[in-house]
């Protein structure tokens, strides 16, 4: 799934190709991809028909677009969008071939990208989505429960490692929680635990407050090493909105690298199961945490 460096490189290709372009044409060639619209395909098209597209806009894994009207007469709206497991939002000549998991384009006038382009929705697996969020310029309501992202300058760290460090869940479990933390997900996650020589499973409580406060800076170093790279791409799945792949998988130090050794002390890389995912780490240089014994088996000995 394109976490916080993908969906980023999406969004800043969205501002320099498609920001100020005026939507003309919308077809819906799917439905599933506008399923969260409550106003239906139809409904969807005619509500972006007319509008012109704002800065593109991210909080975590979510990126919506303002909308205006012609005349600034509508202003208020967003086009949100959810890129799932495979979603992209790829700008195209009107004239390209149609890509073989095209769901959605829009056509455009007046866009940065020059005249006869149109921005194109494809999502083999179709988990992503598309809608228009009433009175979402700002921060759509549909996501205002998700919270601020580590590159967020508004995020208050102070707050959030208070937060970590009252769970007594794995920090992996917190770093992935987007009630807590957001755009972090599985790679990143094992990428900064490696850099941290942090287990996954160490309960949050157990952590002090300097260990969170290095975790969150690793988190943002190896987010701004991947947006360097353009995200990572481990399949044609990710591209940006050129269709050009991220080559921060070149990088990677844990994430993917089984029996590989580590890059700081040598030893083979593991795998475990993990939320029907898996975690990848060094049992070296992130030694599991030790079990609390009970009260009962204290008791005894």
């Amino acid at each position: 799934m394109p976490e916080l460096p993908e969906v980023e490189t999406v969004r800043s290709g969205l501002a320099r190709h498609v920001a100020g372009g005026r939507v003309t044409r919308v077809d819906v060639l799917h439905e599933r991809p506008v399923r969260r619209d409550p106003r239906g395909p139809e409904g969807f098209a005619a509500a972006l028909v007319g509008r012109v597209l704002g800065e593109p806009r991210r909080r975590g894994k979510y990126l919506w677009v303002p909308l205006l009207g012609p005349d600034d007469d509508r202003p208020g709206d967003a086009l949100l969008a959810h890129l799932g497991m495979s979603g992209q939002l790829l700008v195209q000549p009107a004239d390209a071939p149609a890509e073989r998991h095209l769901r959605v384009r829009i056509a455009l006038d007046g866009a940065p990208a020059g005249p006869g382009f149109e921005l194109r929705f494809v999502d083999q697996r179709m988990f992503g989505g598309l809608s228009v969020s009433a009175g979402g310029a700002e921060l759509p309501p549909e996501i205002a429960h998700i919270a601020r992202d580590p590159l967020d300058p508004l995020l208050d760290e102070v707050a959030l490692i208070d937060r970590f460090r009252r769970r007594s869940s794995g920090v992996k479990r917190l770093l992935l929680d987007q009630n807590l933390v957001s755009g972090v997900g599985n790679i990143y996650a094992d990428e900064a635990l490696w850099r941290a020589r942090l287990h996954g499973e160490r309960p949050g409580e157990r952590l002090t407050r300097t260990q969170v406060a290095e975790l969150l800076h690793h988190v943002r170093e190896v987010m701004g090493d991947a947006l360097a790279q353009g995200g990572t791409s481990f399949d044609a799945l990710y591209v940006n909105v050129n269709g050009e792949s991220g080559y921060f998988d070149r990088s990677l130090h844990a994430y993917g690298r089984e029996d590989e050794p580590c890059d700081r002390c040598g030893t083979p890389i593991r795998r475990v199961a993990f939320m029907n995912r898996s975690s990848y780490f060094c049992p070296r240089c992130q030694p599991a945490p030790r079990r609390r014994r009970t009260n009962a088996a204290a008791a005894v000995n």
